[in-house]
């Protein structure tokens, strides 16, 4: 294990909890590295019934990857950035199709590379702390860690929604949007991880029974018809149906009220390349096995710090912090859809491909 990945196992379920509360628990490749050992080894292990991922520090699950080492690895033309996302996309895909019942705790910051070791997760239980995001076009990147995939499984056009504007939301949303499946309040899930180390569990399902005799008393608590997801659902379907980036902020800039305002707002501060690009991610992976569409995602993240958006949105956020990216092209309607496409063009033949074996060798 890193000094950034904790576990133990204890009455027949095994404990990963991510100890780098200062960077919110941000995934280095180290702790990548230590996750994917951990499962794979707990997966062979027959004392291990079942798998609990949490986050320390009270504030996160998991904010992502550290961006701060992807700018630094990128100007350093370390090929350690490239590996660490086939390293992740390669655990995401680990845990999607983990063959023991994995639960994510995901109390407080759960965005970007948290969301890709919680969404493939058997139960995924929020707080009233979770916010959670994919915000990746507010930094010139795109919604990866299987985001396409995920995201365009979520009713209606919440997934087009979630991907353009980066918009934060609770737990309500995220039970009403697919993305989780159970709600406890914070000192709920403390006593529930205290009162299952307190004993011995024989297979994964009686973990999965405890559990949901917790979750069962705290389900009128969060109720996912009272989210805001649900009050503005009807205006999503429309107004995200566009068959491009430019139409849907033309479609949300005429609409009225505060709510459509803040949100041409927000598409409008984001990456117009990156825009463009994630919707036509979000649009392919609806048809796509998750296996394909997180090869497709390594094919986007290699142009992204190569010709996109990437380097110059880290820069602004979280190296100079001025909170003002030069992107380029700067209007949305100048992003030509050759551009666009060249994302999704595969530097790898496809048997070369670094992640060619995900869902089996490919031919």
């Amino acid at each position: 294990m890193t000094e950034f990945v904790s576990t133990q196992v204890q009455g027949g379920v095994a404990y990963l909890t991510l100890t780098r509360p200062q960077a919110l628990n941000a995934l280095s490749l180290e702790m990548i590295r230590a996750f994917t050992d951990a499962l794979q080894r707990w997966e062979s292990d027959p004392e291990v019934h079942a798998v609990v991922v949490a986050g320390a520090g009270g504030k996160a699950f998991c904010a992502g990857g550290d961006i701060r080492w992807f700018h630094h690895a990128h100007h350093a033309n370390d090929p350690l950035l490239d590996q660490f996302f086939v390293e992740e996309y390669a655990l995401n895909y680990l845990i999607h199709r983990y063959g023991k019942p994995y639960i994510a705790l995901m109390d407080g910051v759960v965005m970007g590379g948290g969301m890709g070791i919680s969404q493939g997760a058997r139960l995924r239980v929020v707080t009233e702390r979770t916010k959670m995001a994919m915000p990746e076009t507010n930094i010139g990147l795109f919604p990866d860690v299987g985001g396409g995939w995920f995201l365009a499984r979520t009713p209606g056009r919440i997934g087009e929604f979630l991907g353009l504007t980066g918009t934060v939301i609770g737990a309500a949303d995220a039970l009403f949007a697919g993305l989780a499946d159970a709600y406890l309040p914070t000192n709920a899930v403390a006593e529930m991880v205290a009162s299952m180390q307190a004993q011995r569990f024989d297979n994964g399902d009686a973990v999965l029974t405890h559990i949901a005799t917790f979750t069962r008393q705290h389900t009128g608590a969060c109720v996912p018809r009272d989210s805001q997801l649900a009050r503005h659902a009807d205006q999503i379907d429309a107004l995200f149906a566009g068959a491009t980036a430019q139409a849907i902020l033309a479609a949300v800039s005429d609409a009225e009220g505060d709510w459509a305002a803040q949100i041409a707002a927000a598409l409008r501060s984001r990456s117009p390349l990156m825009l463009c690009v994630t919707l036509e991610q979000i649009r392919r992976a609806r048809t796509m096995s998750l296996e394909d569409e997180l090869r497709m995602e390594l094919d986007m993240m290699h142009d992204v710090f190569r010709h996109g958006d990437g380097v110059e949105g880290i820069r602004a956020l979280a190296i100079d912090k001025d909170h003002q990216p030069k992107w380029n092209p700067l209007p949305l309607d100048e992003v030509s859809p050759a551009r666009v496409r060249a994302f999704f063009d595969s530097p790898w033949r496809r048997e070369d491909h670094p992640l060619a074996t995900l869902g089996g060798q490919v031919e």
